[in-house]
């Protein structure tokens, strides 16, 4: 097994990660569907190297993303930090101070309510745990209602995610609150981490996925650098650079269109600058491979894409598409005991595809990161050009008529349908390296 430890750290992270792993939680459960294509019961991909199997503590199985994932104190919305599978206790959601000894006033904010799409997915499940009659009850809910409910009602990552996390996965960094992306100057910001002292804590959850793991391949990490959590990421960067030297980490660097904003004054556009600079040079140098992510707007991706730039939840899962076709590569099942059968399939792992687009090391940066969406036809010889035509860049400040003749290109096609046409004449994915 080669399997791969992710983490997410910031706010927008974490919406796009939480699409991520509904898109993984979809591929599931069609394969478990006996009324879904059969494709998807036979699809290349391995989900073990993503995800891990163990037991709750009632003694349920499970199947958990291998991931830690660190937001600010809140963040969470109706969901517990222990996740779906732990208990959560007082204790652990209330951090004990010893510098006061006077009295104490505890004020308790009114829980997050989940929306009617989490509310659905409830009611769905306790139907699929009952009996047959239930099974074939009409559903309480229109499916235009859900839609509405995720259209203007997403406040927190967690109330469109379908998945269940470990009760590691989950941790919400004493000190901060919703707004902490405000600190958006990088010295005040790592100040204030430095005070909190839980890098410690950080590193136990990922080492909790780490040693469980067979034979690691790499960590993908995905941060949103846009705030003050580009400083708890490079810190957690630094420890893992200690801890784990030979383990590839693969960085994506994501931002959401609002962050792109317009400065509103001189000083706003210097703080902004300065803080860009330091948490690339930081981040950078922490990693084997960093990919940055995100546009002023993204409507101009397709014309068959409603897409709302204001809204994380449209703007995250453009993000989190293009980071699950990047990660096909290393996740496609062996399809033979040779290693070159492998690698003509499109099979890579992390370290090598890391080797290949960092032209062997000697650079640490992909300069442009290009998607079509939704796929164009494959369905005649001119397939691949048209793809070419058809891609739009997700990386910040890269012109689009920018052409390196000695680049390194790996190139995914995801949920092509085959014509006969083509050698990889298959419906879920083909994945094929440019030298």
């Amino acid at each position: 097994m080669r399997e791969v430890v992710t983490v997410q750290v910031g706010g927008f992270a974490n919406f796009v990660g939480s699409h991520f792993w509904n898109f993984q939680d979809e591929l599931l459960g069609l394969a478990d569907d006996p009324g879904a294509d059969p494709v998807f019961r036979t699809a290349a991909l391995d989900m073990d190297v993503l995800y891990r199997a163990g037991d709750s503590q009632q003694g349920v199985a499970t199947y958990c993303p291998r991931l830690v994932s660190v937001g600010s104190r809140g963040s969470l919305g109706s969901l517990s930090s222990s996740g779906t599978l732990g208990s959560s206790s007082a204790a652990a959601d209330q951090p004990n101070v010893f510098t006061w000894s006077g009295n104490v006033t505890k004020s308790v904010a009114k829980p997050h309510e989940r929306n009617l799409f989490l509310q659905s997915l409830s009611e769905e499940e306790q139907n699929t745990s009952s009996s047959n009659d239930q099974n074939n009850a009409k559903k309480s809910v229109d499916d235009k209602d859900l839609v509405e409910s995720l259209e203007n009602g997403v406040k927190f990552w967690t109330d469109y995610s379908k998945v269940q996390y470990h009760p590691q996965s989950l941790c919400e960094l004493y000190g901060s609150w919703t707004d902490f992306d405000k600190f958006d100057n990088y010295g005040t910001a790592r100040e204030v981490v430095s005070e909190w002292s839980q890098m410690e804590e950080l590193s136990e959850r990922l080492r909790f996925f780490v040693e469980e793991c067979d034979h690691i391949q790499g960590i993908q990490f995905i941060v949103d650098d846009s705030g003050g959590f580009s400083s708890v990421a490079a810190q957690y960067l630094e420890s893992i650079a200690d801890d784990y030297t030979n383990t590839p980490v693969l960085l994506y660097c994501v931002r959401d269109p609002v962050s792109h904003g317009s400065p509103r004054n001189q000083r706003e556009t210097v703080i902004r600058s300065l803080h860009d600079a330091v948490s690339f040079s930081k981040l950078s140098s922490s990693c084997n491979l960093i990919v940055p992510m995100g546009l002023a707007s993204l409507s101009y991706l397709s014309p068959l894409l409603s897409i709302k730039d204001e809204k994380y939840f449209h703007s995250s899962a453009i993000c989190a598409a293009a980071i699950h076709s990047l990660s096909v590569p290393f996740r496609l099942q062996h399809v033979g005991p040779a290693s070159d059968s492998a690698h003509s399939s499109g099979n890579l792992d992390i370290g090598e595809l890391v080797h290949i687009l960092s032209d062997q090391g000697r650079q640490n940066m992909v300069t442009a990161l290009d998607v079509a969406m939704p796929a164009p036809s494959l369905t005649d010889r001119k397939g691949l050009r048209t793809i070419q035509r058809s891609l739009r860049s997700l990386t910040p400040e890269i012109s689009d008529e920018d052409e390196d003749p000695y680049a390194v290109e790996s190139l995914v096609f995801h949920g092509a349908l085959g014509s006969g046409l083509f050698p990889y004449n298959q419906f879920y994915l083909y994945s094929l390296l440019l030298y």
